[in-house]
């Protein structure tokens, strides 16, 4: 299921033996610049930069909103904490007093 399928080898192209005479002198290689790229360079218009601005703003407020929603329910659980801590503190004192 999971190995190579190879072609048959009677489908393969035949490869021509290649004959290469060595020069007696050999010359320096010329300095080639380096190969420009063939892609299209990004073009932004107006549109297109307004867009990439618009979803840049939109995911900026979407975290930043999930931050502070994560931030205000950790404050809120720490008050509810802190009024129950105090709450039973109340109940013990008057339970120790036999009120």
């Amino acid at each position: 299921m999971f190995t190579p399928k190879y072609p048959p080898p009677d489908t393969a192209a035949a490869s021509a033996p290649v004959t290469a005479e060595v020069p007696a002198v050999q010359t320096p290689a010329p300095v080639v610049p380096a190969p420009v790229s063939q892609r299209p360079a990004i073009q932004l218009t107006p549109g297109t930069t307004l867009a990439l601005v618009g979803g840049g703003t939109a995911v900026v407020l979407v975290v930043g909103t999930v931050l502070v929603s994560m931030l205000l329910a950790v404050a809120i659980t720490a008050v509810s904490v802190a009024v129950t801590a105090v709450v039973l503190r109340f109940l013990v004192t008057d339970l120790r007093k036999g009120r």
